[in-house]
Protein backbone atom coordinates (compact mmCIF):
# COMPACT_ATOMS: atom_id res chain seq x y z
CA UNK A 1 0.00 0.00 0.00
CA UNK A 2 2.93 2.13 0.52
CA UNK A 3 3.82 1.94 -3.01
CA UNK A 4 0.66 2.66 -3.95
CA UNK A 5 0.80 5.86 -1.81
CA UNK A 6 4.15 7.34 -2.45
CA UNK A 7 2.84 6.67 -6.52
CA UNK A 8 -0.14 8.87 -6.02
CA UNK A 9 1.37 11.35 -4.23
CA UNK A 10 4.32 11.32 -7.16
CA UNK A 11 1.36 12.09 -9.74
CA UNK A 12 0.02 15.02 -7.74
CA UNK A 13 3.64 16.27 -7.66
CA UNK A 14 3.47 16.22 -11.36
CA UNK A 15 0.70 17.91 -12.12
CA UNK A 16 1.45 20.29 -9.47
CA UNK A 17 4.86 20.96 -10.99
CA UNK A 18 3.36 21.51 -14.69
CA UNK A 19 0.87 23.58 -13.37
CA UNK A 20 3.47 25.75 -11.69
CA UNK A 21 5.62 25.81 -15.05
CA UNK A 22 5.20 29.27 -16.52
CA UNK A 23 7.03 28.59 -20.40
CA UNK A 24 6.70 25.40 -22.44
CA UNK A 25 10.14 24.68 -21.81
CA UNK A 26 9.03 24.96 -17.88
CA UNK A 27 6.77 22.81 -18.95
CA UNK A 28 8.08 20.19 -20.79
CA UNK A 29 11.05 20.01 -18.32
CA UNK A 30 8.63 19.42 -15.59
CA UNK A 31 6.96 16.51 -17.05
CA UNK A 32 10.07 15.06 -17.45
CA UNK A 33 11.80 15.50 -14.29
CA UNK A 34 8.29 14.40 -12.56
CA UNK A 35 7.68 10.79 -14.55
CA UNK A 36 11.70 10.32 -14.31
CA UNK A 37 11.48 10.25 -10.26
CA UNK A 38 8.12 9.24 -10.34
CA UNK A 39 9.23 6.01 -12.18
CA UNK A 40 12.95 5.74 -10.01
CA UNK A 41 14.53 6.36 -13.51
CA UNK A 42 18.12 8.37 -13.62
CA UNK A 43 16.99 9.92 -17.01
CA UNK A 44 14.08 11.40 -18.94
CA UNK A 45 13.22 13.10 -22.26
CA UNK A 46 10.38 14.38 -24.03
CA UNK A 47 9.93 13.81 -27.46
CA UNK A 48 7.29 15.11 -29.87
CA UNK A 49 5.91 13.94 -33.18
CA UNK A 50 6.33 16.30 -36.35
CA UNK A 51 4.07 14.67 -38.33
CA UNK A 52 5.21 16.31 -41.64
CA UNK A 53 9.02 15.19 -41.50
CA UNK A 54 7.87 11.97 -39.94
CA UNK A 55 10.04 12.59 -36.66
CA UNK A 56 10.44 13.17 -33.25
CA UNK A 57 12.19 15.81 -32.12
CA UNK A 58 13.28 16.17 -28.10
CA UNK A 59 12.23 18.70 -26.67
CA UNK A 60 14.11 18.33 -23.85
CA UNK A 61 16.81 16.14 -21.66
CA UNK A 62 16.57 15.47 -17.78
CA UNK A 63 18.67 14.15 -15.22
CA UNK A 64 21.28 12.43 -15.81
CA UNK A 65 22.41 13.38 -19.17
CA UNK A 66 24.82 10.91 -21.42
CA UNK A 67 27.46 12.86 -23.50
CA UNK A 68 26.44 15.05 -25.93
CA UNK A 69 22.83 15.05 -24.70
CA UNK A 70 21.61 18.80 -23.84
CA UNK A 71 18.85 19.86 -21.62
CA UNK A 72 16.83 21.45 -24.79
CA UNK A 73 18.53 20.19 -27.85
CA UNK A 74 18.29 22.52 -31.22
CA UNK A 75 18.19 19.85 -33.62
CA UNK A 76 18.12 16.04 -31.33
CA UNK A 77 15.93 14.38 -34.09
CA UNK A 78 14.85 10.86 -34.71
CA UNK A 79 13.13 9.36 -37.47
CA UNK A 80 10.04 7.28 -36.97
CA UNK A 81 10.62 4.46 -39.18
CA UNK A 82 13.48 3.57 -37.31
CA UNK A 83 11.07 2.85 -34.32
CA UNK A 84 8.60 0.17 -35.51
CA UNK A 85 7.56 -0.66 -32.20
CA UNK A 86 6.42 3.37 -32.03
CA UNK A 87 4.75 3.81 -35.99
CA UNK A 88 1.40 1.64 -35.19
CA UNK A 89 0.38 4.19 -32.48
CA UNK A 90 1.84 7.46 -33.83
CA UNK A 91 -0.44 6.76 -36.80
CA UNK A 92 -3.51 5.67 -34.92
CA UNK A 93 -6.17 8.10 -33.31
CA UNK A 94 -6.81 6.82 -30.00
CA UNK A 95 -10.37 9.09 -29.16
CA UNK A 96 -12.83 7.15 -26.89
CA UNK A 97 -10.93 4.48 -26.40
CA UNK A 98 -8.62 5.03 -23.34
CA UNK A 99 -5.15 5.64 -23.84
CA UNK A 100 -2.41 3.53 -25.48
CA UNK A 101 0.06 1.42 -23.38
CA UNK A 102 3.44 2.43 -22.50
CA UNK A 103 6.42 -0.44 -23.33
CA UNK A 104 9.40 -1.63 -22.01
CA UNK A 105 12.95 -1.70 -23.94
CA UNK A 106 16.16 -3.15 -22.53
CA UNK A 107 19.97 -3.08 -23.02
CA UNK A 108 20.15 -7.18 -23.44
CA UNK A 109 19.33 -9.06 -26.35
CA UNK A 110 15.42 -10.11 -27.03
CA UNK A 111 16.09 -13.48 -26.14
CA UNK A 112 18.23 -12.39 -22.87
CA UNK A 113 17.43 -13.96 -19.29
CA UNK A 114 16.55 -9.61 -18.34
CA UNK A 115 14.08 -9.66 -21.21
CA UNK A 116 11.37 -12.18 -20.00
CA UNK A 117 8.28 -11.24 -19.12
CA UNK A 118 9.54 -7.34 -19.88
CA UNK A 119 9.60 -6.58 -23.58
CA UNK A 120 7.09 -6.81 -25.87
CA UNK A 121 3.66 -5.09 -24.18
CA UNK A 122 2.07 -5.30 -27.97
CA UNK A 123 4.97 -3.43 -29.46
CA UNK A 124 8.21 -5.58 -29.54
CA UNK A 125 11.72 -5.19 -29.72
CA UNK A 126 13.32 -2.22 -31.42
CA UNK A 127 17.08 -2.21 -32.36
CA UNK A 128 17.52 1.11 -32.47
CA UNK A 129 16.48 1.92 -29.20
CA UNK A 130 18.18 -1.12 -27.43
CA UNK A 131 21.42 0.08 -29.47
CA UNK A 132 21.16 3.23 -27.74
CA UNK A 133 20.19 1.99 -24.30
CA UNK A 134 23.82 0.65 -24.58
CA UNK A 135 25.50 3.32 -26.19
CA UNK A 136 24.55 5.67 -23.05
CA UNK A 137 25.07 3.11 -20.51
CA UNK A 138 21.10 2.72 -19.59
CA UNK A 139 19.85 -0.59 -18.86
CA UNK A 140 16.41 -0.44 -19.58
CA UNK A 141 13.71 2.81 -20.77
CA UNK A 142 9.75 2.96 -20.36
CA UNK A 143 7.81 4.54 -23.14
CA UNK A 144 4.91 6.24 -23.07
CA UNK A 145 3.03 7.64 -25.95
CA UNK A 146 1.75 11.17 -25.17
CA UNK A 147 -1.86 12.16 -26.79
CA UNK A 148 -3.50 15.23 -26.99
CA UNK A 149 -7.02 15.69 -28.38
CA UNK A 150 -7.79 12.05 -29.39
CA UNK A 151 -4.27 12.08 -31.47
CA UNK A 152 -0.63 10.77 -31.01
CA UNK A 153 1.45 14.01 -29.66
CA UNK A 154 4.59 12.18 -29.07
CA UNK A 155 6.31 10.51 -26.22
CA UNK A 156 7.55 9.98 -22.93
CA UNK A 157 10.95 7.98 -22.22
CA UNK A 158 12.41 7.51 -18.89
CA UNK A 159 15.54 5.40 -18.57
CA UNK A 160 17.70 3.71 -15.44
CA UNK A 161 21.20 2.50 -15.40
CA UNK A 162 22.93 -0.07 -16.71
CA UNK A 163 23.18 -2.39 -13.22
CA UNK A 164 19.44 -1.31 -11.74
CA UNK A 165 16.20 -3.02 -12.11
CA UNK A 166 14.64 -2.83 -15.41
CA UNK A 167 11.68 -1.75 -15.76
CA UNK A 168 8.40 -4.16 -15.68
CA UNK A 169 5.37 -3.75 -16.81
CA UNK A 170 3.77 -2.37 -13.45
CA UNK A 171 6.40 0.51 -14.28
CA UNK A 172 4.72 0.34 -18.08
CA UNK A 173 1.27 0.98 -16.87
CA UNK A 174 2.13 3.81 -14.65
CA UNK A 175 3.78 5.53 -17.00
CA UNK A 176 0.47 5.20 -19.01
CA UNK A 177 -0.64 6.97 -16.20
CA UNK A 178 1.95 9.66 -16.08
CA UNK A 179 1.73 10.22 -19.69
CA UNK A 180 -1.77 11.45 -19.22
CA UNK A 181 -1.15 13.88 -16.31
CA UNK A 182 1.71 15.21 -18.87
CA UNK A 183 -0.76 15.56 -21.24
CA UNK A 184 -3.11 17.67 -19.60
CA UNK A 185 -0.13 19.51 -18.03
CA UNK A 186 0.67 20.46 -21.79
CA UNK A 187 -3.02 21.07 -23.27
CA UNK A 188 -3.06 24.02 -20.15
CA UNK A 189 0.22 25.27 -20.75
CA UNK A 190 -0.35 25.68 -24.98
CA UNK A 191 -3.27 27.59 -23.72
CA UNK A 192 -1.56 29.59 -21.47
CA UNK A 193 1.30 30.13 -23.96
CA UNK A 194 -1.90 31.21 -26.72
CA UNK A 195 -3.37 33.48 -24.63
CA UNK A 196 0.13 35.44 -23.81
CA UNK A 197 0.56 35.57 -27.17
CA UNK A 198 -2.40 36.71 -27.98
CA UNK A 199 -1.96 39.56 -24.89
CA UNK A 200 1.49 40.58 -26.59
CA UNK A 201 0.23 40.95 -30.55
CA UNK A 202 -1.39 43.28 -32.78
CA UNK A 203 -3.54 41.29 -34.34
CA UNK A 204 -3.57 43.39 -37.94
CA UNK A 205 0.30 43.07 -38.57
CA UNK A 206 1.46 40.12 -36.01
CA UNK A 207 3.80 42.39 -34.82
CA UNK A 208 5.09 42.94 -30.97
CA UNK A 209 2.16 45.57 -29.50
CA UNK A 210 2.70 48.28 -26.80
CA UNK A 211 2.55 46.21 -23.91
CA UNK A 212 5.21 43.71 -25.07
CA UNK A 213 7.46 46.90 -26.09
CA UNK A 214 7.44 48.18 -22.32
CA UNK A 215 8.13 44.87 -20.82
CA UNK A 216 11.22 44.68 -23.16
CA UNK A 217 12.33 47.98 -23.29
CA UNK A 218 12.22 48.11 -19.17
CA UNK A 219 14.55 44.49 -19.87
CA UNK A 220 16.52 46.05 -21.81
CA UNK A 221 17.35 49.48 -19.91
CA UNK A 222 18.60 47.06 -16.83
CA UNK A 223 20.54 44.75 -19.01
CA UNK A 224 22.17 48.40 -20.17
CA UNK A 225 22.97 49.42 -16.29
CA UNK A 226 23.92 45.41 -15.51
CA UNK A 227 26.55 45.40 -18.24
CA UNK A 228 26.75 48.65 -20.54
CA UNK A 229 24.70 46.91 -23.62
CA UNK A 230 24.08 49.48 -25.94
CA UNK A 231 19.91 49.98 -26.12
CA UNK A 232 18.66 51.28 -29.09
CA UNK A 233 14.73 52.17 -29.66
CA UNK A 234 13.51 53.47 -33.45
CA UNK A 235 10.21 54.88 -33.60
CA UNK A 236 8.15 55.30 -36.77
CA UNK A 237 5.21 57.42 -37.80
CA UNK A 238 3.71 56.16 -41.09
CA UNK A 239 3.47 58.87 -43.51
CA UNK A 240 -0.31 59.65 -45.48
CA UNK A 241 -2.43 56.72 -43.51
CA UNK A 242 -5.57 58.99 -43.02
CA UNK A 243 -5.21 59.86 -46.47
CA UNK A 244 -5.27 56.75 -47.71
CA UNK A 245 -8.49 56.41 -45.37
CA UNK A 246 -10.03 58.83 -46.41
CA UNK A 247 -9.59 58.42 -50.01
CA UNK A 248 -9.84 54.25 -50.53
CA UNK A 249 -11.35 52.95 -47.17
CA UNK A 250 -9.77 51.62 -44.29
CA UNK A 251 -9.73 48.06 -46.12
CA UNK A 252 -6.93 49.74 -48.24
CA UNK A 253 -5.59 51.31 -44.93
CA UNK A 254 -5.06 47.94 -43.10
CA UNK A 255 -3.47 47.16 -45.92
CA UNK A 256 -1.00 49.58 -46.07
CA UNK A 257 -0.37 48.83 -42.33
CA UNK A 258 0.39 45.03 -42.92
CA UNK A 259 2.47 45.90 -45.80
CA UNK A 260 4.73 48.27 -43.42
CA UNK A 261 4.60 45.72 -40.65
CA UNK A 262 6.25 43.36 -42.99
CA UNK A 263 9.05 45.96 -44.12
CA UNK A 264 9.80 46.95 -40.97
CA UNK A 265 9.74 43.17 -39.76
CA UNK A 266 12.41 42.62 -42.38
CA UNK A 267 14.75 45.02 -41.79
CA UNK A 268 14.82 44.29 -38.34
CA UNK A 269 15.82 40.82 -38.62
CA UNK A 270 19.21 42.37 -39.22
CA UNK A 271 19.50 43.45 -35.94
CA UNK A 272 20.15 40.08 -33.86
CA UNK A 273 17.19 39.93 -31.53
CA UNK A 274 15.50 42.88 -32.55
CA UNK A 275 11.90 43.09 -31.35
CA UNK A 276 9.65 44.88 -34.37
CA UNK A 277 6.19 46.46 -33.04
CA UNK A 278 3.16 48.50 -33.78
CA UNK A 279 2.28 50.96 -30.93
CA UNK A 280 -1.25 51.30 -32.41
CA UNK A 281 -2.64 53.20 -35.33
CA UNK A 282 0.12 54.64 -37.54
CA UNK A 283 3.02 54.81 -34.85
CA UNK A 284 5.62 51.66 -35.00
CA UNK A 285 8.89 50.99 -33.43
CA UNK A 286 12.19 48.90 -33.39
CA UNK A 287 13.90 48.30 -30.26
CA UNK A 288 17.36 46.48 -30.37
CA UNK A 289 19.84 45.53 -27.62
CA UNK A 290 23.40 45.30 -28.49
CA UNK A 291 24.44 46.33 -31.60
CA UNK A 292 26.17 49.82 -32.27
CA UNK A 293 24.09 52.91 -32.46
CA UNK A 294 25.68 52.97 -36.20
CA UNK A 295 24.96 49.97 -36.88
CA UNK A 296 20.65 50.73 -36.54
CA UNK A 297 21.19 54.06 -38.26
CA UNK A 298 22.19 52.09 -40.92
CA UNK A 299 18.88 49.78 -40.09
CA UNK A 300 17.07 52.51 -39.80
CA UNK A 301 17.81 53.86 -43.30
CA UNK A 302 16.98 51.24 -45.33
CA UNK A 303 13.43 51.34 -43.70
CA UNK A 304 12.88 54.84 -44.45
CA UNK A 305 14.19 53.70 -47.80
CA UNK A 306 11.64 50.57 -48.67
CA UNK A 307 8.74 52.34 -47.16
CA UNK A 308 9.67 55.09 -49.58
CA UNK A 309 9.36 52.62 -52.32
CA UNK A 310 5.96 51.28 -51.53
CA UNK A 311 2.80 51.34 -53.29
CA UNK A 312 0.69 52.95 -50.44
CA UNK A 313 1.35 55.76 -48.37
CA UNK A 314 3.97 58.49 -48.27
CA UNK A 315 7.25 56.89 -46.35
CA UNK A 316 7.88 56.77 -43.03
CA UNK A 317 9.04 59.24 -40.57
CA UNK A 318 12.04 58.32 -38.34
CA UNK A 319 13.10 58.51 -35.25
CA UNK A 320 16.10 56.86 -32.81
CA UNK A 321 17.22 57.35 -29.97
CA UNK A 322 20.52 54.73 -28.79
CA UNK A 323 22.57 54.83 -25.43
CA UNK A 324 25.39 54.44 -28.14
CA UNK A 325 25.25 57.94 -28.32
CA UNK A 326 25.57 61.28 -26.08
CA UNK A 327 22.02 61.31 -25.01
CA UNK A 328 22.75 61.84 -21.37
CA UNK A 329 23.68 59.88 -18.04
CA UNK A 330 20.08 59.58 -16.71
CA UNK A 331 18.82 56.64 -19.19
CA UNK A 332 15.42 55.05 -18.61
CA UNK A 333 13.02 53.13 -20.71
CA UNK A 334 10.34 56.36 -20.80
CA UNK A 335 13.63 59.07 -21.56
CA UNK A 336 14.56 56.58 -24.24
CA UNK A 337 10.75 56.59 -25.95
CA UNK A 338 10.77 60.39 -25.62
CA UNK A 339 13.94 60.73 -27.42
CA UNK A 340 12.94 58.41 -30.04
CA UNK A 341 9.52 59.82 -30.28
CA UNK A 342 10.92 63.99 -30.12
CA UNK A 343 13.56 62.68 -32.92
CA UNK A 344 10.43 60.69 -35.10
CA UNK A 345 8.72 64.25 -34.96
CA UNK A 346 11.18 66.22 -35.83
CA UNK A 347 11.88 64.04 -39.37
CA UNK A 348 8.35 64.76 -39.68
CA UNK A 349 7.88 68.10 -39.68
CA UNK A 350 11.00 68.30 -41.48
CA UNK A 351 9.95 65.82 -44.13
CA UNK A 352 12.99 64.07 -43.67
CA UNK A 353 13.50 60.82 -45.58
CA UNK A 354 15.80 60.51 -43.38
CA UNK A 355 16.05 58.84 -39.56
CA UNK A 356 16.46 61.79 -36.93
CA UNK A 357 18.93 60.81 -34.58
CA UNK A 358 18.68 61.65 -30.42
CA UNK A 359 21.94 62.97 -29.31
CA UNK A 360 23.52 64.05 -32.86
CA UNK A 361 20.81 66.44 -32.89
CA UNK A 362 20.75 69.08 -29.83
CA UNK A 363 17.73 70.49 -30.56
CA UNK A 364 15.76 66.93 -30.24
CA UNK A 365 17.64 66.57 -26.59
CA UNK A 366 15.94 69.75 -25.68
CA UNK A 367 12.26 69.00 -27.50
CA UNK A 368 12.26 65.64 -25.50
CA UNK A 369 13.30 67.21 -21.81
CA UNK A 370 11.22 70.38 -22.47
CA UNK A 371 7.38 70.30 -21.18
CA UNK A 372 5.17 69.92 -22.73
CA UNK A 373 4.85 65.93 -22.91
CA UNK A 374 5.83 64.86 -26.26
CA UNK A 375 3.63 63.72 -28.93
CA UNK A 376 3.70 60.01 -27.95
CA UNK A 377 2.82 60.57 -25.08
CA UNK A 378 -0.11 62.95 -26.19
CA UNK A 379 -1.32 60.56 -28.09
CA UNK A 380 -2.93 57.15 -27.37
CA UNK A 381 -3.63 55.65 -30.89
CA UNK A 382 -6.14 53.07 -30.77
CA UNK A 383 -6.60 50.71 -33.85
CA UNK A 384 -6.09 51.90 -37.82
CA UNK A 385 -6.95 55.94 -36.81
CA UNK A 386 -4.63 57.86 -35.02
CA UNK A 387 -6.97 59.90 -32.49
CA UNK A 388 -6.77 63.77 -32.77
Amino acid sequence: MGGDDARLRSVVSLAQAMAAAHTPRGCWRAAALGACEALGGSFAALSVWERGPGRLRVLVNAGARAEGEEEFPEDETYPVHQFPEITEFLHERWAGGGEPDAWVETADEPDGPAAAGVRGYGRGYCHQRVTALRRRGRGSCVVAPIVLHGRAWGELYVARPLGEPVFGRRDADFATVLAAVAAAGIVQTERLEEVRKLAFTDPLTGLANRRAVDMRLDEAVERHRADGSVVSLVVCDLNGLKRVNDTQGHAVGDRLLERFGSVLSRCGAMLPGALAARLGGDEFCLLAVGPEADEVVAVATELCDRAAEMELGDGVACGLASTGDPIGPDVSGRRLFRLADAAQYRAKAARSARPVVAGRDNEVIRLADSPPPSPHDRRRLRGNRPEG
